[in-house]
């Protein structure tokens, strides 16, 4: 991963971007379908008949859930257009509580999960011809980008006082180096799609086909770290991977094979949704009330 100074490598999506607040306003329009991904409901249980030393109820149980689970609970019906606060009933949104010591939610706005990212690269390798050579866009808005850490490193044998002095001393200087040359670049042209302004990346999907990639890339690769890429695209234009940073959903936009696959694949929770669809949270109309 780079980053990438020619922002004229996404006009031909800018000229494809849909209506505010749609699929096509998001991933662009012009697809044969669009998938819509469920991002993951993160979800964790105490016991209050289980406390620690000050009196609160010990976790004893996490793991995510899927919208299907609360509707269960709220005898509301998850479909292509659901919005978490009507389906949770909770208005901004915040996590459900159940009488069984549940807290459930919200779902995360602007990322997708990496073990959900990963699962994903599968189905889009297949559908590109150039998986190695990708585009990433990331939000210019992220108030930690360009931050970064360094680790001094030392040779066999117990350093001295001076050693690691001297050592440190390297590292602080060369991470000083790395951020200037990353504030540098990131003063460059912006990607201007409609309402957002993106730094463009080089990559590939074997990078993202690994959950734990944001910890592996350095500074100068990805300089957002943390951050998942907001839209993603291969060289070929075969499809186009976009999580709003609002939305607590992405859209896949490709082919009818690729999104039948995601959509047949239980590790997603997934509906196909048109261009055009509404995706805010007015559209769940189904839910109000």
């Amino acid at each position: 991963m780079g980053l990438i100074a020619d922002v004229g490598r996404g006009d031909w999506l800018l000229e494809r971007a849909g209506g505010w607040a749609t699929a096509g306003g998001v991933a662009g329009t012009g697809f044969a379908a669009y998938a819509r991904i469920l991002h993951p409901l993160p979800a964790h249980r105490r016991d209050a008949s289980v406390t620690d030393q000050w009196g609160v109820p010990l976790l004893v149980d996490g793991r995510p859930w899927r919208w299907s689970d609360i509707a269960e609970r709220t005898g509301k019906r998850v479909h292509p257009l659901v919005q978490w606060v009507h389906l949770s009933g909770r208005t901004p949104p915040v996590a459900v509580e159940t009488d069984d010591g549940w807290t459930v939610g919200p779902p995360e706005e602007g990322q997708l999960d990496t073990d959900l990212l990963a699962a994903l690269t599968v189905h889009l390798a297949r559908t590109t011809t150039t998986p190695t050579d990708l585009v990433a866009a990331v939000w210019e808005g992220w108030g930690d980008l360009g931050a970064g850490s360094s680790a001094a490193s030392f040779g066999f044998g117990e350093p001295t006082a001076a050693d690691i002095a001297a050592q440190q001393q390297l590292a602080l200087v060369e991470l000083r180096h790395r951020r200037r040359m990353v504030a540098d670049a990131l003063e460059g042209p912006r990607f201007a799609w409609p309402g957002r302004g993106f730094h463009l990346m080089t990559a590939s999907l074997d990078t993202f086909a690994r959950p734990d990639w944001p910890d592996t890339v350095s500074l100068e690769d990805h300089p957002a770290p943390g951050h998942t890429p907001q839209m993603l695209w291969p060289e070929d234009h075969a499809w186009v991977l976009a999580t709003e940073i609002d939305w607590d959903a992405t859209i896949v936009a490709g082919s009818r094979t690729l999104v039948a696959d995601i959509l047949g694949d239980p590790r997603f929770e997934a509906f196909e949704v048109d261009p055009d669809d509404d995706l805010s949270w007015a559209a769940d109309t189904v839910n109000q009330g």
